[in-house]
């Protein structure tokens, strides 16, 4: 089984709203569309903070502020596809003007509460919001 390694960021702004981003159909017709948090896999080698920074700037082009958070570590095992994913999640902060990458279609900031509503979410990241106070 093949142990992969990632990070996301449950970024908010200074208006104290949340940034979601919608996956791309098209880019990964295996996962669909659904609303996410910046991230992704990290870089063997390289430190877990620079690995999320890195992926903060290439899906948002937004750079994270001070030093984020860790939320929880969660266990992703997808057994048709005899991987492990273990997913680290942070909360932090950002501001700026959002630049997507070809991996995502929208984004959009909201309240907590707008937040919890959202569909088509991905289910890790719902997870983690029904059991954390971010």
């Amino acid at each position: 089984m093949e142990l992969q390694v990632g990070v996301k960021i449950i970024l908010q702004n200074k208006e104290g709203k949340y940034l979601v981003i919608l996956r791309s159909a098209v880019k990964y017709p295996d996962a669909g569309a659904k609303w996410e948090i910046p991230g992704g896999r990290i870089i063997s080698g390289t430190i877990l903070l620079e690995n999320l920074k890195r992926e903060v700037k290439e899906e948002t082009g937004l750079e994270i502020k001070d030093d984020p958070r860790l939320l929880t570590a969660q266990d992703i095992i997808q057994n048709q596809k005899n991987k492990h994913i273990v997913r680290l999640t942070y909360s932090g902060f950002s501001d700026g003007e959002v630049k997507l990458s070809d991996e995502h279609t929208e984004y959009k900031w909201l309240n907590r509460e707008e937040l919890m509503k959202l569909e088509p979410m991905d289910p890790v990241l719902k997870e983690v919001l029904t059991k954390f106070s971010i």
